[in-house]
């Protein structure tokens, strides 16, 4: 028997540079009825067994310059054998034999393709939005055989192989099929399971053997070191519909927000320095928030990264939940334990940029092919990274998809996306003649304010909400796509954080010197829908912890701090938290250590986390101080002018009840004030509904003995007044009492 095959396809064949395999391996109809080909290099000998138990032994190919006859079996052997059937087998094995053992498989190129032709159309359109499903590992079945679909990306590629220990690491062995049109390889591998690992074996368009590569859109990956791509399919069921279904309702603009910020590493390892899995954070940070009252956790950067120092701001595995605390269905169970106790899971997610590791996305098929060409564009100075190429819609979609897999398959309630100015502007961190203008001569990105419009709606429509880490004044970042805005449900509110912590490190003796700082950030307050945000980066690299940014001996110190807490959480504005602050932790973040909770021993400690759980109850129970977070119409400066004394006075207002009021009065000196007046709306007697320098919180229980009576004295514009005793570094919160007096 002789076969028409190309010699240099065989060459190439057995040497790993032939790409299009299918077009060789498998069974191929011919005009004597059907020829199976396979490939198994470390066979001596071949045999087909079809779905009848019968067997067919196949002969081998023999390599050369020039094409030898197989039945001559001249020729340098090649791993290659075929046999010529009557017809096409319905289904059928293959058993190779060497000298050590025999093996049977089904024969990987006997399968078609998963993918679809509207999966290849909506991809080339740059609009698949759960690209997940196609690309990546998938559990299969297909013709009655169950193994793993393969698919990747790899356009400029002259050949793509998946590797793992199933085929030794031989990237010669399960070459993938290519669709041109798209760039997509594809290929189902028989009698594969969960748990498998597995790579990608890339050649480029100039032949080089690139280095194994992961799996763009793996779910899973090997604990580091191991940086392996892993098969996996959840089994999980989740039991928070009750709670989807609740959340559907409401408007988050106007919802309370309290979010407690984790790095989930290191905020309580185990006694042995063990990193507390996902399912032990559901059994010890779930109680903590909720006895403490928080509505969210959001947690740091949870996507798989190489470096753990990064805190996963560089990651490599967009889809997949670090292995570092277990596998994606115990993340999974983390997040439904969450919404059975009614609190909201936030993930930091990382469009910006992505690392350069060599196994990651940078040159992936041997071009630049997710990140730009020239580093004026595709490289981040800053942090050495590579910078996604969004104004190419494969990448964009990958992105898209990304953002939408986190909201439908993990039940997130939000992203918060990091580092979007180094997205918006062209010039970020870089010095003129290091960047490159965009089409229209400008700065701004228009490719990335494009993608992010885009990706804000896919999650908005999916129930998601999103936060933006944006610090500069770029127009309308939490303003709606379609009035121009980009779209975010909030945005950080930087300016707030930065002048609000510039003016608390100040000795009170000079704060009058920088009141500004503390009214100033209501000229643009109701600018954006706002969150308020003391983060992981305020209590790292030198900064010092929020404890000790605040002057003075150790009493004043705690009651600035819960002066600080108090303004947060009465200022308009969701508000954030990052563990350990809440109980006066004195040490700065270490990612690498853990948060002191030896500190609760000592009362201090004890009376600040009490002061901030009680914050948290206030601000969700009262509307006034949640509804209004977002509206201009929510708040009032009663007095913003008394700088001398450094105090100052504001109304919160509910949505619709003006009647509804809340009272601050915050006074950050350490001087006592007697007799302090202030205006009031309506007459009546007025309850001091949280006064931080109660005893219960570690103050010195000066206040207004729970109650005070207004006065028929205009002050600050209004028809009524307050006479209060205002505590050293002290905010008082005061709610008209429901009875008035005549």
């Amino acid at each position: 028997m002789s076969t028409s095959l190309d010699p240099v396809n065989l060459q190439t064949i057995a040497h790993g540079q032939f790409g299009e395999p299918f077009s060789v391996l498998g069974p191929h109809q011919n005009e004597a009825g059907c020829c199976v080909r396979a490939y198994q290099p470390r066979a001596t000998s071949a045999v087909l067994i079809d779905s009848d138990n019968k067997e067919y032994a196949m002969h081998p190919i023999a390599l050369d310059a020039s094409y030898i006859d197989a039945q001559t079996g001249t020729g340098e052997p090649s791993g290659l054998f075929e046999v010529q059937l009557s017809e096409r087998p319905t289904s059928y094995k293959l058993a190779f034999s060497n000298e050590e053992h025999t093996w049977q498989q089904y024969d990987a190129y006997a399968f078609n393709s998963a993918i679809g032709e509207l999966d290849q159309h909506l991809f080339g359109e740059g609009t698949h939005q759960q690209l997940y499903t196609i690309l990546g590992s998938h559990l299969s079945i297909i013709n009655g055989v169950t193994g793993v679909h393969f698919g990747v990306w790899a356009p400029n590629a002259k050949r793509v192989s998946v590797v793992g220990e199933f085929n030794q690491w031989d990237g010669r062995m399960h070459v993938m099929r290519k669709h041109p049109a798209t760039g997509i390889w594809d290929i189902f591998v028989p009698e594969l399971h969960n748990n498998t690992l597995y790579k990608y074996e890339i050649v480029s368009d100039t032949g080089a053997v690139l280095p194994l590569k992961n799996d763009p859109y793996a779910p899973y990956f090997e604990q580091p070191p191991g940086n392996a791509s892993i098969v996996f399919q959840s089994q999980f069921i989740w039991s928070d519909e009750k709670y989807l279904k609740r959340k559907a309702k409401l408007n988050p603009i106007e919802t309370p927000m309290a979010i407690y910020e984790v790095h989930a590493g290191s905020w309580r390892p185990n006694a042995d320095g063990r990193v507390q899995s996902y399912r032990e954070l559901a059994d010890t940070l779930i109680p903590y928030v909720v006895e403490n009252q928080f509505t969210h956790i959001e947690l740091m950067p949870i996507t798989e990264h190489p470096f753990t120092g990064s805190w996963g701001y560089q990651p490599i595995g967009l889809f997949a939940p670090t292995s570092r605390f277990g596998s994606p269905d115990d993340f999974r169970y983390f997040v439904d334990q969450c919404h059975a106790e009614d609190i909201g899971v936030i993930v930091d997610w990382v469009p910006a940029h992505f690392p350069t590791d060599e196994h990651g996305l940078g040159l992936f098929d041997g071009t630049h092919l997710y990140e730009h060409a020239d580093p004026k564009q595709g490289f981040h100075q800053d942090w050495e990274t590579l910078i996604f190429n969004y104004g190419r819609r494969e990448v964009a979609n990958y992105l898209y998809s990304n953002a939408v897999y986190w909201i439908k398959e993990f039940h997130l309630d939000g992203l918060r996306v990091d580092a979007v100015a180094s997205m918006l502007y062209l010039d970020y961190s870089r010095e003129e003649g290091q960047w490159i203008p965009n089409e229209q001569g400008g700065r701004e990105n228009l490719d990335a304010i494009a993608f992010l419009k885009r990706m804000n709606e896919l999650v908005h429509a999916e129930g998601g909400i999103t936060l933006a880490e944006e610090s500069t004044s770029f127009p309308g970042v939490s303003h709606p796509t379609d009035a121009n805005g980009l779209g975010f449900t909030f945005k950080w509110n930087m300016g707030w954080m930065h002048d609000t912590l510039e003016y608390l490190s100040k000795d009170p003796a000079y704060r009058k010197y920088h009141h500004n700082s503390l009214t100033f950030g209501m000229v643009y307050a109701f600018s954006e829908n706002f969150c308020l945000p003391i983060s992981h980066d305020e209590v790292v690299y030198g900064k010092g912890s929020l404890l000790n940014k605040m002057p003075g001996d150790e009493w004043q110190r705690f009651a600035n701090l819960r002066a600080c807490f108090a303004y947060m959480y009465l200022y308009p504005g969701k508000k954030l938290t990052f563990m350990g602050s809440e109980i006066g932790q004195p040490e700065e973040w270490s990612h690498d250590g853990s948060i002191n909770w030896g500190l609760l021993e000592h009362e201090p400690h004890r009376k600040m986390l009490s002061l901030v759980r009680d914050l948290n109850n206030l601000y969700q129970t009262q509307a006034s101080l949640h509804e209004g977070d977002c509206r201009g119409d929510g708040f009032e400066w009663i007095d913003c002018n008394d700088a001398d004394q450094s105090v100052v006075s504001f109304y919160r207002f509910a949505k619709e009840d003006r009647s509804n009021a809340t009272i601050a009065v915050c006074n950050f000196t350490p001087i006592p004030r007697q007799d302090y007046q202030i205006g009031a709306n309506e007459p009546g007697e007025y309850i001091e509904v949280l006064n931080t320098d109660a005893a219960y919180y570690g103050g010195s229980d000066m206040g207004n003995l729970g109650r005070v009576a207004s006065q028929p004295i205009p002050c600050h514009d209004r028809p009524h007044s307050l006479s209060l005793t205002l505590p050293p570094l002290s905010v008082i919160v005061l709610r008209k009492y429901a009875t008035t007096i005549d």
